[in-house]
């Protein structure tokens, strides 16, 4: 009702003709959560079982993954496997005269695979994501250090995530299962 009230408003009526034209020209959720709009992408997502990623950042990643890939009627047989291969690293990018470092910059990268559960085991899709992401340094104490880079790498693997589950969505969305 909110969003009628604010399309119909002064300012969003100028809007409302651009919202009524959207499912002429082709545009749909890509994803949606439940009903009549759930489509091939949500239930090519549910499909999926993530394998092992190595590492704590590795463990993050993989749950981030399965939060978005499982959804409460997806199917207990999974069909698909999908396989990461995950780097994070840190370098400094602002060094002081002493040599110490006021700015690190994380870079988290992953490869995927995805395959068929199947005797030939055969490749679906690939792909790659990549995410930058950074913290100041300045005289912190050691603890808060350690939680603000347990912070970033949390942001940086959600981020991978969502890049994946939007490659994979894009890719079930043009070929359902």
């Amino acid at each position: 009702m909110t969003i009628l009230r604010r399309a119909l408003g002064r300012r969003g009526l100028l809007g409302w003709p651009v919202l009524l034209a959207l499912p002429g020209c082709g545009f749909h959720p890509l994803y949606a959560s439940d009903g009549p709009a759930a489509g091939p992408a949500r239930e090519g997502l549910g499909l999926i079982a993530v394998a092992i990623i190595p590492e704590r950042v590795g463990q993050l990643l993989r749950q981030a993954l399965q939060a978005r890939f499982d959804h409460g009627d997806a199917p207990s047989a999974k069909r698909f496997d999908l396989a990461v291969s995950f780097s994070f690293g840190a370098e400094g990018i602002a060094i002081q005269h002493d040599n110490t470092v006021t700015r690190i910059r994380f870079i988290g990268q992953a490869k995927w695979t995805l395959t068929k559960r199947d005797a030939a085991r055969a490749t679906v899709t690939t792909g790659s994501a990549r995410v930058v992401d950074g913290l100041n340094t300045f005289d912190e104490q050691y603890f808060a250090q350690d939680m603000e880079t347990e912070s970033v790498q949390r942001r940086v693997t959600d981020e991978v995530a969502n890049q994946i589950t939007t490659q994979l969505a894009t890719f079930f969305d043009k070929h359902p299962v």
